[in-house]
């Protein structure tokens, strides 16, 4: 009888298997709508890029299957080579400055201070700004004669400053500043999301245990915000590698810069794809940054897990 028993309480009843099968439909109810947008606008095409990079396509048609003949040619490219070492020399220094500005704006901005609704919407402001308002009023700053920037550096005797947009040098930590003005308002509220949502409690027992700003910077809000931190760190790292409007808009061209000083791999896929009108050599091209950023990604993922553990 026993046996008996606890088969029938192991049987799901009829009613409790339709409200599985109705709580499965409204849940997929909510994901497919996502998952047909996610299929057609982003599976597919990624898809067909990797086809596409492992034939010679052109304007003309479809072209001839040649493997991985366009990936050999990248390897010999001198601008894409140029490129790849530009992108990375960009996300070196505009990811770690980025996150040091944004969660400084957030440290500032996180108390209930009056106005400070103001500066957090005056902080967030240029990120919802036109590029290419943001592109002509920097292009102005840090022009080389006449620019405000220059002015002040000579007026402190500095007597040959930078040449900026227009130097080989100078023209991508230029940029790299520009980026990090223009995206640390994002940036900042996503840190203020997260320093919100840190205990006060584990600042106060600090303070009674003695625990400095610095130390209780660097064990209770830089623990209470790791997650908030990986988050940010993955959104701009893969950002900075697929900068491209504001190189666009701010550089000659990229490749008409001094010495290929701006040209990035975004540019690169650009100037081969739709200019050029080399599809298949753009698009393997798309696939080493494709690939770049899924692997940075999951170095980024496992460190996370590490630290975590």
């Amino acid at each position: 009888m026993t046996s008996a028993v606890t088969g029938r309480v192991g049987t799901p009843s009829p009613r409790r298997s339709k409200l599985r099968l109705r709580n499965t439909v409204i849940g997929w109810s909510f994901i497919l709508p996502n998952f047909l947008g996610f299929a057609l606008i982003t599976l597919i095409p990624v898809v067909q890029l990797f086809f596409i990079s492992l034939t010679d396509q052109n304007i003309f048609g479809k072209g001839d299957f040649v493997g991985i003949a366009n990936f050999q040619k990248l390897m010999g490219d001198p601008l894409f080579q140029r490129s790849f070492v530009n992108t990375l020399y960009f996300a070196v220094l505009h990811v770690p400055l980025t996150i040091v500005v944004s969660l400084g704006l957030a440290l500032l901005l996180n108390s209930k201070l009056r106005g400070v609704a103001f500066f957090r919407t005056a902080a967030f402001f240029p990120y919802i700004t036109s590029i290419v308002a943001v592109g002509l009023v920097w292009n102005l700053l840090f022009s080389p004669e006449y620019g405000p920037i220059n002015e002040v550096l000579r007026f402190f005797g500095v007597a040959d400053p930078p040449g900026w947009l227009l130097s080989q040098d100078w023209a991508m930590p230029a940029i790299v500043i520009i980026s990090t003005w223009r995206d640390m308002g994002y940036y900042m509220i996503l840190f203020l999301a997260g320093l919100q949502t840190v205990s006060p409690e584990l600042y106060e027992a600090a303070r009674m245990d003695g625990a400095n700003v610095f130390q209780r910077f660097w064990n209770v809000t830089l623990p209470g915000i790791r997650p908030t931190m990986f988050l940010v760190t993955v959104l701009l790292t893969i950002a900075s590698f697929k900068i491209f409007d504001l190189i666009i808009v701010l550089s000659p061209g990229g490749t008409a810069a001094p010495n290929m000083a701006t040209v990035v791999l975004s540019q690169f896929i650009y100037q081969r794809g739709f200019i050029e009108s080399k599809f298949g050599y753009a698009s393997s091209a798309a696939v080493v940054l494709f690939v770049l950023c899924i692997v940075t990604t999951v170095i980024q993922f496992l460190i996370n897990k590490k630290r975590s553990a």
